[in-house]
């Protein structure tokens, strides 16, 4: 469903689409399969403690019927997985999924041959380890960009250095960087440069400079940035205001 909300256009209302429906999809993907994850971990200390009575020939059946069918989801995925959050989520749950069919497999048969009981409570536990560390790392990926954070491995301090060491360049405030989507990132800054830039058409060559210093410089690249320029005096007179608010 994700996936094709992504693809419904702008709007009026909707500046940016769907662009976010892919973080709050990869949310819940994730928190489902943390919860679980911690609910798989629970259970099989609890059947270590307590094993249960297992029928090895309908487990091992319930386990090769639900592998195929998940290596079959991991086919249509595969080549996706790394195109966002969503898919990569979506991925790894069918991915866990797999695994729990792996295991269950593997459970019934050393159950049926050597009578471990327990096999199929250390398989559960082994499953949650693989997958519980995974699922915390989209979690904590998408809430980064929930909270607006800068773009992993984006650092503005080097940002503004580059930005201040192009020519006229005098000053640059109100800089900040987020992303609207695993794929989206975004980037704005008020530039403030010399007075007689804007006597001529060098200021707009300054703003290209900017922009094409914000796509290629860094590890992330800002094909959306929104840039304002400024002389000192326009700059002067938004400090005052700032002052007096």
């Amino acid at each position: 469903i994700a996936a094709t909300m992504l693809l419904r256009p702008a709007s009026p209302t909707r500046t940016w689409g769907f662009a976010r429906i892919e973080v709050l999809a990869a949310l819940a993907q994730a928190t489902l399969l943390i919860v679980v994850g911690t609910y798989t971990a629970i259970e099989g200390l609890r059947r270590l403690a307590d094993p249960p009575e297992i029928a090895s020939t309908e487990l091992l059946v319930f386990g090769a019927v639900g592998l195929a069918a998940n290596l079959v989801a991991i086919l249509v995925l595969a080549g996706g997985r790394d195109a966002n959050l969503n898919m990569k989520a979506a991925f790894l749950e069918v991915a866990n999924d797999a695994l729990g069919s792996l295991g269950v497999i593997v459970a019934a048969l050393v159950i049926r041959f050597t009578g471990f009981q327990q096999a199929d409570a250390l398989a559960g536990l082994f499953i949650a380890a693989l997958i519980v560390p995974r699922a915390v790392r989209i979690l904590r990926d998408t809430l980064r960009i929930l909270m607006e954070y800068a773009p992993e491995g984006v650092d503005l301090d080097e940002v503004r250095e580059h930005l201040l060491a192009l020519e006229h360049v005098q000053d640059v405030h109100d800089l900040h960087a987020s992303s609207v989507g695993s794929s989206l990132p975004i980037l704005s800054a008020h530039v403030v440069v010399a007075e007689e830039c804007f006597g001529s058409a060098h200021a707009m060559e300054i703003l290209e400079e900017v922009h094409e210093c914000v796509r290629s410089h860094f590890p992330v690249a800002f094909e959306h940035a929104t840039i304002q320029m400024e002389s000192p005096a326009v700059q002067a007179r938004e400090a005052a205001r700032t002052l007096h608010a």
